[in-house]
């Protein structure tokens, strides 16, 4: 797994309107603004052209309004009541202004606050204000930086910045220039609809390649690194390259790319965010290799959804299944077809690692904050995908998918218009396989009751019972049978709590496999079900003994505690383990590695052995499922500095049962051996 799940576009305003279809001209925005990251000055000029009379909007506490006007005759701004650190303005346009042509002038200015360093790669995920340094500035569209008009909207922008500094939004590039006052100045246009403007600034070297293309202009492709990552010899290249390929991959699979360029730019935070014609990925990982192989081409494929088409989120978020599904689990299949059974695996694993009644159904599920809601919005949605391309056929699923873009670009879509599509695409009534997996929060348990063969003609039937616990789900699903020198798959369908199945085939059966390579959405066997972190970091309420007496290491257990888990942890002591491993709770130990051990010994739990490694292990992580207790997390470290080190990327290993930490780099990691799952076939008497 990355080390992060990269993210898309996320919304802190209101979602977007199922209903709006783009029938009249868009309301449109321009702005000129400057910004000073040393300082955090920032001045802009806002020209908007409001729909109604009493136009309302937010801007962050930080920024006041200085004056507004209309043909220059001065109006009244009204700040309205507010506890959060957006502030409502009210602004009402003069008697006989003509809504929809009149043209506000909005001048407003502030002091932006600091950029937050300390965030992790969860709390990038909710709402963070608009924020500048020197490192690098991050004014999100949803912080209240600019009058946001109250639908979809075009805009044009101007910025000016101090001349060792860039800048960007989304959209295409008009100017840019290297002024005489030391400034650098870009101008921007986004003429399509969108819901928001990101701003990113930063100390920022800035490299460019021209990708052309058949049935248009040619492609603009930048990276906008630091000074110490553009220094990297090939790295930004590779970055232009890998754009390059996926672009020109998504565009054959789709249809056109929608924009006229497409950035990669540098985050001083741990971000991975999907902008229209842009990503904003942490610095701290772009060195990675799999971040050009995997979570680039990702980031790019949200240009069509997401970005491309609109989510309709009152009716659920399918964007991050499909994107999921055709660069993320694609690229594991151009690897092998074992890293793409892996993938499957490991969001099966995922989601049995969490409470069912923590995971919400598809409909629900609209963005990343949580565990349980990434198991659902990424992993179930892209096996929903993936199970729906094998009912209908790769030909089939490979018109629904350019269909859809072509009847949906630039407007608001939801899985019934997904729907629509492939039943128009495949020719095949698809309502109840949609409704089954979207709107259901079950993870089916199915099992082979009994199984037999009989002598039929020149071969044999095959008799299997299957059943399925709580309310059944309808099941297409892959059914290995197996004798010596002999194997052959078999598709069934299910629908009932308990089903006799039958087969013809041409040899005798001995054993069988029910989904043997998991290409069905369900809960694995438990034989299948190895521990790992995510059954921690999920937890609902975990428990944390930190094994460190007072002082600095202590400090770091609750530090290293507080960044791994989604719930906070009720915290007993060394004392409290051996009850606790009796009640059932999920437990973290904690510590360093003579404290650890003390606290196993006492419960008659022999030491961690540190794995053998090339270089030296500061630390290790191993899981045990609770075979003789409550399922218990051991982290043990040589020390402090090791404790602090590894806060960062622990996280990011959820699907994983053991780790061998060098500070923070993880050196070796894995997942606990398991039993597969075979299920032996009566003979007949005699046989």
């Amino acid at each position: 797994m990355p080390l992060f799940s990269v993210a898309c576009r996320w919304f802190f305003a209101l979602v977007l309107l199922a209903a709006f279809r783009l029938t009249t001209a868009l309301p449109s925005i321009e702005l000129d603004l400057s910004l000073d990251p040393p300082t955090r000055q920032f001045k802009a000029q806002a020209l908007i052209t409001p729909e109604i009379s009493d136009f309302r909007f937010v801007l962050h506490e930080s920024l006041k309004i200085v004056a507004v006007s209309v043909d220059g005759k001065a109006l009244k701004a009204q700040r309205l009541a507010s506890d959060s650190p957006l502030v409502q303005w009210k602004i009402m346009l003069p008697k006989g202004a003509t809504r929809g042509a009149t043209r506000v002038h909005v001048n407003y200015a502030g002091i932006l606050p600091p950029l937050e360093q300390g965030r992790d790669h969860r709390s990038v995920l909710h709402g963070m204000p608009p924020m500048a340094s020197p490192e690098g500035s991050f004014l999100p569209a949803g912080s209240g930086w600019y009058p946001k008009p109250p639908a979809l909207f075009s805009y044009r922008l101007q910025l000016s910045v101090p001349a060792n500094q860039r800048a960007l939004v989304s959209g295409r590039l008009l100017t840019e220039s290297q002024a005489s006052d030391d400034r650098y100045r870009a101008s921007f246009e986004f003429s399509q609809p969108t819901d928001g403007i990101d701003l990113m600034a930063g100390p920022w070297v800035v490299r460019e390649k021209m990708l052309a293309r058949q049935n248009g202009a040619p492609l603009r492709l930048r990276t906008y690194f630091p000074f110490s990552l553009d220094a990297e010899p090939g790295l930004a290249q590779a970055y232009l390259d890998d754009s390059a390929r996926h672009l020109e991959r998504y565009s054959d699979e789709i249809g056109a790319y929608p924009y006229s360029e497409f950035s990669v730019v540098a985050s001083p935070l741990p971000t991975g965010f999907g902008m229209p014609a842009l990503t904003y990925i942490g610095a701290a990982v772009l060195r990675l290799p799999f971040i050009r192989k995997i979570s680039l081409g990702h980031e790019i494929l949200h240009n069509w959804w997401g970005n491309g088409v609109y989510v309709d989120y009152a009716q659920g978020n399918w964007s991050e299944g499909l994107t999921t599904l055709m660069a993320d689990y694609a690229a594991k299949e151009g690897e092998s077809a074992a890293a793409a059974s892996e993938m499957r695996l490991s969001w099966l694993r995922d989601a049995a690692a969490l409470p069912t009644a923590d995971q919400p159904a598809l409909r629900d599920f609209r963005s990343r904050t949580h565990s349980a809601e990434a198991a659902v919005g990424y992993g179930k949605a892209a096996m929903v995908f993936l199970m729906l391309r094998e009912r209908i056929g790769e030909t089939a699923f490979r018109r629904g998918i350019r269909e859809f873009w072509a009847q949906q670009q630039f407007r608001v879509a939801s899985w019934q218009d997904l729907r629509l599509a492939f039943e128009h695409a495949s020719g095949e009534k698809l309502g109840q396989f949609f409704a089954a997996w979207t709107d259901r929060r079950d993870l089916p348990q199915i099992a082979i009751e009994t199984a037999s063969t009989q002598p039929l003609g020149q071969g044999h039937r095959l008799s299997v019972t299957i059943t399925q616990a709580g309310r059944p789900m309808p099941l297409h699903l892959p059914l290995e049978l197996s004798a010596p020198g002999q194997r052959q798959t078999r598709w069934i369908d299910l629908g009932t709590a308990r089903e006799l199945v039958q087969l013809d085939v041409d040899f005798n059966p001995q054993q069988l496999r029910l989904d043997p390579e998991t290409r069905v959405w369900r809960r694995l066997d438990d034989a299948q079900l190895p521990p790992i972190l995510r059954r921690w970091i999920g937890a609902p309420a975990p428990l944390l003994i930190n094994a460190t007496a007072n002082g600095e290491a202590h400090a770091a257990v609750n530090e290293l505690a507080q960044r791994f888990f989604e719930t906070p942890p009720k915290t007993i002591t060394v004392g409290d383990l051996a009850r606790a491993r009796r009640s059932g709770a999920t437990i973290l130990l904690a510590g360093t590695h003579a404290e650890v051990a003390a606290a196993l010994a006492a419960v008659d739990l022999p030491p961690v052995q540190l794995a053998q490694t090339d270089r030296h292990a500061s630390a290790q992580v191993w899981t045990s499922g609770g075979e003789n207790g409550s399922p218990l997390l051991v982290i043990t470290a040589e020390n402090t500095a090791a404790l602090r080190a590894m806060q960062r990327a622990l996280p990011h290993y959820g699907n994983q049962s053991w780790l061998v930490f060098s500070d923070s780099q993880v050196l070796a990691r894995g997942v606990w051996p398991v039993r597969e799952r075979v299920v032996p076939v009566s003979q007949p008497t005699g046989h």
